[in-house]
């Protein structure tokens, strides 16, 4: 019994000394206790999490290149604007917003009197140019500029472009201003947070934060004359009346884009110009007061599978050409129904917007060479762009009555059909 005992005391005593060891020697190779390692987890898990940015440190620096625009007209009676996007008998945007209230000082049919409109701008350069929308002064005698000091003054109208529904202004001031940085809305990704400026309502100096919902949105005026200029980037950052023409702003504090619309009676969907578009037509607006495009004479469509088998495509990259205007440069460069272009000055087109975009940024006068599929067939031809004539706004289908030639887009340089994808 004592000789068990023992034994077993010695056991014990084993037991203990290999514990004791076992420790020792943990702390020596620096083995982290399990509690340490939960508590490092967290840390590991955050790398490359993404910090969000300080919309308040942005709107600081950019709050005060924004100005608040008065369009002041005189017109005789109740007369109501006509909107440039379609419609015809309602103020500007009511595609997008809906009947506004006008502030007037007049009362009988008879009599003269004014009526106003507000909108948003910002300053683009030290010297007193402004950018905003076109519609925002589209019909104005006088257009008042309240900037961020509340010193009011009266800008000159320098350019319009009822196209791209951009316009440049230009006040006279002392001191020099602080234009806003203009970024690069080609680099712009779906996702990306941006903040819109503005005065919706006649609420100045809003700042409303959203993403990047979608780019290269078109077809969603129903207006033959700008349906086809049409490149908008859609946000959910709200967007109200009186934020037409206010930067759309990333988290570089550059401006991507002019704020221009929101789709009624749909939420937290608006709509912005890219600032590209923008910077293309600037030297124009400012040069002549108004922006010439080329013109080609075409009427164009996607490609599809079934018009790829048909004529022998094979792919359906390009712009399908459905009618040729006789005498036109496309007509005199030996354009036929049935070619496809996919090719222009060696730039690919993949799309009727690809070629629309290239012609319309080239001069009248310039020549072009295009690349044709023809019968299966890869050939070359040169066209000599004429200038594009303005259609005229109230050449438009009325609803759920577009005929063929109604249902596309006719920009005097082509033609390419409205998807139901797009109506939506």
């Amino acid at each position: 019994m004592e000789k068990s005992t023992k034994r077993a005391l010695s056991f014990s005593v084993l037991i203990a000394a290999a514990v004791i060891f076992g420790m020792v020697v943990a702390s020596s190779v620096n083995v982290t206790p399990r509690s340490e390692a939960q508590r490092d987890a967290p840390a590991r898990a955050r790398t490359g999490s993404v910090i969000l940015p300080s919309f308040a440190d942005i709107a600081d620096e950019t709050m005060s290149s924004v100005v608040s625009i008065t369009s002041t007209e005189i017109v005789k009676g109740s007369r109501r604007f006509a909107s440039p996007f379609g419609g015809g008998n309602g103020d500007p945007f009511e595609f997008f917003f809906g009947p506004q209230q006008r502030r007037g000082d007049g009362q009988g049919d008879d009599e003269e009197h004014k009526e106003q409109q507000g909108g948003t701008g910002f300053i683009i350069s030290d010297d007193g140019y402004i950018a905003t929308n076109y519609h925002v002064i589209e019909s104005a005698d006088k257009v008042e500029v309240r900037l961020n000091n509340r010193e009011r003054t009266i800008a000159r109208i320098v350019g319009r472009d009822p196209a791209t529904d951009l316009a440049l202004l230009k006040i006279d001031v002392k001191q020099r201003l602080t234009p806003l940085a203009l970024g690069d809305s080609d680099r712009l990704r779906v996702g990306e947070w941006v903040m819109a400026i503005g005065d919706p309502l006649n609420f100045d100096k809003s700042v409303t934060v959203g993403v990047v919902s979608a780019k290269g949105r078109y077809g969603l005026t129903g207006d033959a004359a700008t349906r086809s200029f049409e490149n908008f980037i859609q946000t959910d950052a709200a967007i109200n009346s009186g934020n037409s023409g206010g930067p759309l702003i990333n988290v570089n504090g550059e401006v991507i884009g002019i704020n221009t619309a929101m789709f009624r009676p749909a939420q937290n969907i608006g709509f912005a110009v890219p600032i590209n578009t923008l910077k293309s037509v600037l030297p124009q607006l400012r040069d002549k007061g108004k922006v010439t495009r080329g013109f080609l004479g075409i009427n164009i469509e996607n490609i599809d599978s079934d018009k790829a088998a048909a004529f022998r495509l094979k792919s359906l990259d390009g712009a399908f050409v459905q009618s040729v205007e006789p005498g036109k440069p496309a007509d005199r460069a030996g354009i036929r129904p049935g070619d496809a272009i996919v090719r222009v000055d060696d730039v690919s087109v993949k799309d009727t917007r690809d070629l629309i975009g290239y012609v319309s940024g080239k001069a009248p006068g310039s020549k072009v060479r295009l690349g044709v599929i023809r019968d299966g067939r890869d050939m070359n031809l040169t066209a000599a762009l004429a200038e594009r004539d303005v259609v005229s706004s109230n050449e438009q289908s009325e609803p759920g009555k577009a005929s063929s030639q109604d249902s596309r887009e006719r920009i005097g340089v082509s033609v390419t059909e409205l998807t139901s994808q797009v109506r939506q």
